[in-house]
């Protein structure tokens, strides 16, 4: 294609982008993550990654998106703002803000696949992937290098209008459309995010120590949570939003215009009790169209009975 037509493409894309509800997009070019590589593969040799052994899995695919769709020229990434308006019932067991509505996985995709169809229909077939925290992409990365914001210490993708309450996604495509200028990194000397995580998970600025993580052990973790940090919790019985809540850029966040991202369900007034009697029924009715499902009802009481012995 002509550069005129490439320009109107991204053009097009910034308008369907608005249309979908998407907060900002950017493009960069699809190429191997040279300086990733061996981030990636010490992050690993630590044993940051705790259980979560598909981590392990298509080293070389994370970091070369031609492995995914041959071909690929440019990955368009967008971002889209889910802090609430309203938060969930206070001294109650704690969710993570981006699980307060419906499945983002479903609600994001979905909003790609609109944007990749209505541009295959206006300028002709291409070859595109849609990914939402899902496959082998290092999803901050791309944001980072699409203009979108800058690593935090935190290892959240950070922006200075915005903060870091959004859901990312990407189109994987073989156009060749004009890329976007990267920012620089705002943090400066700020350590907020690291004194505050109550499990020790920022060993060092801009790496997160994933074994630790309060979201690793109320999500990805199938085993029991280890004793040594049961005073640590703070209640949080799926993710966690502290190194978020304490970092000063996250003071430009405002609540979101997506219905989709709304509480969905009454739980947000359950208090500590009707966690703790929470059955499975009730839990597949009031989850079902939750990422909290992902853990499934076992993963929830695994998580409120270590809260609840905490308390005992």
């Amino acid at each position: 294609m002509k550069k005129g037509q490439l320009d109107k493409i991204k053009l097009r894309i910034s308008q369907l982008s608005a249309g979908q509800g998407f907060d900002d997009f950017g493009v960069s070019r699809s190429q191997y993550l040279e300086e990733e590589a061996p981030r990636l593969e010490t992050w690993l040799k630590r044993d940051f990654h705790g259980k979560m052994k598909y981590m392990e899995n298509w080293f070389d695919m994370r970091l070369d998106p031609s492995r995914i769709l041959p071909g690929a020229k440019t990955v368009i990434t967008f971002i889209q703002n889910y802090y609430p308006a309203e938060y969930q019932k206070a001294g109650s067991y704690k969710v993570a803000k981006y699980a307060y509505g419906e499945d983002y996985h479903f609600v994001i995709k979905r909003k790609l696949k609109n944007i990749a169809m209505a541009l295959s229909e206006e300028f002709g077939e291409f070859s595109w992937r849609a990914f939402v925290d899902s496959g082998p992409m290092l999803d901050r990365v791309w944001a980072k290098k699409a203009g979108l914001g800058w690593i935090g210490k935190n290892s959240l993708l950070l922006n200075k209008d915005r903060g870091s309450f959004f859901f990312i996604g990407h189109l994987v495509t073989d156009l060749d459309i004009p890329e976007d200028l990267q920012v620089s990194d705002h943090c400066g000397t700020c350590t907020r995010c690291i004194d505050a995580c109550p499990t020790d998970a920022i060993p060092e600025p801009y790496v997160v120590d994933g074994s630790k993580c309060i979201s690793y052990f109320t999500i990805e973790l199938k085993e029991s949570i280890p004793s040594e940090f049961q005073d640590m919790y703070q209640d949080w019985v799926f993710g966690c939003d502290i190194c978020q809540d304490v970092c000063p850029w996250t003071s430009k966040s405002k609540p979101h215009s997506e219905e989709a991202f709304d509480f969905n369900g009454t739980w947000q007034e359950f208090s500590k009790k009707e966690w703790e009697d929470l059955d499975e029924i009730s839990f597949k009715k009031e989850f079902k169209k939750s990422a909290i499902k992902r853990v499934g009802y076992q993963g929830i009481r695994k998580n409120v009975d270590f809260l609840k012995g905490k308390q005992e």
